[in-house]
């Protein structure tokens, strides 16, 4: 416990040094901001009237949710690399700070980032039409679903930061994955038609899961003509969610501690 602890407080003290630097790159702050603003509008308004107007709008915004925290991972991965690069990983290796607590602090810090995100992003979503139909107490379920997948995503862009070799290739890395993840699911259209293996891919994404099980408890309902799949991983996705969020997170803190291990003993 004592231990924990300690890791705990080292955390939250490279959580807050994280957050108080961001102060010094605003720009990493705009782009986390504008890049889902730029998606609710494009989306809402470009291809909105084609699938359903202001039902489609309201609909869409479950999946803008989790694309937004989905692409702050790769802040994650660009961030620990940055510390890599300028030597801060290696200044924390001279102190007793548990190894756990530095890579814990960046992904804390991150998810901070990711509600503000969302809150931004929840307020564009009013702006355009979006509105919650569903109890408040649903509403904050809905919120902490999504930021609990946040943060197992950045566990993921904490992976792929500590393995990447240089800032350019932590850049490329943390971005490259995160436009098929995110396209081939139900974030911005149902899974029911797409062709038979995509669509079985996009129905088992956590993304799919996450973004359906959000759209349900905030009570948006898919507009008129768009057909909800049958699957059991769209029919249960909010226990399913849990399920891959807690995998996701278990299994990418472990690889990233794991490296982080083997980056301080180099």
């Amino acid at each position: 416990m004592a231990a924990m602890t300690h890791a705990g407080r080292d955390a939250s003290i490279i959580a807050w040094r994280n957050l108080l630097n961001l102060r010094r790159t605003p720009g990493s702050v705009v782009a986390a901001l504008v890049q889902p603003l730029m998606f609710v509008l494009l989306l809402a308004y470009v291809f909105g009237g084609s699938l359903g107007g202001d039902d489609y709008r309201v609909y869409l915004m479950g999946g803008i949710f989790v694309q937004a925290v989905t692409f702050n991972a790769s802040f994650t991965a660009l961030g620990l690399a940055n510390d890599m690069d300028k030597g801060l990983v290696d200044r924390f290796r001279s102190l007793p700070t548990p190894r756990l607590s530095v890579v814990l602090g960046r992904t804390l810090s991150d998810l901070v980032m990711s509600a503000v995100t969302l809150t931004v992003t929840a307020l564009c979503g009013l702006a355009v039409g979006w509105r919650v139909q569903a109890s408040p107490g649903e509403a904050a379920l809905a919120f902490l679903v999504i930021l609990a997948f946040a943060f197992a995503m950045s566990w993921v862009g904490a992976t792929i930061g500590l393995t990447s070799r240089s800032v350019e290739v932590a850049q490329s890395a943390g971005l490259i994955w995160l436009f098929p993840v995110t396209f081939v699911s139900s974030a911005f259209v149902s899974t029911a038609d797409m062709p038979g293996p995509l669509r079985h891919v996009a129905e088992w994404n956590p993304i799919s899961a996450t973004a359906t099980a959000a759209r349900d408890l905030f009570g948006n309902q898919p507009p008129p003509g768009l057909e909800t799949a049958a699957s059991w991983p769209v029919q249960n996705a909010l226990p399913y969610s849990l399920m891959t969020t807690a995998a996701i997170t278990a299994l990418f803190m472990s690889l990233a501690i794991h490296r982080y291990r083997r980056i301080t003993r180099g």
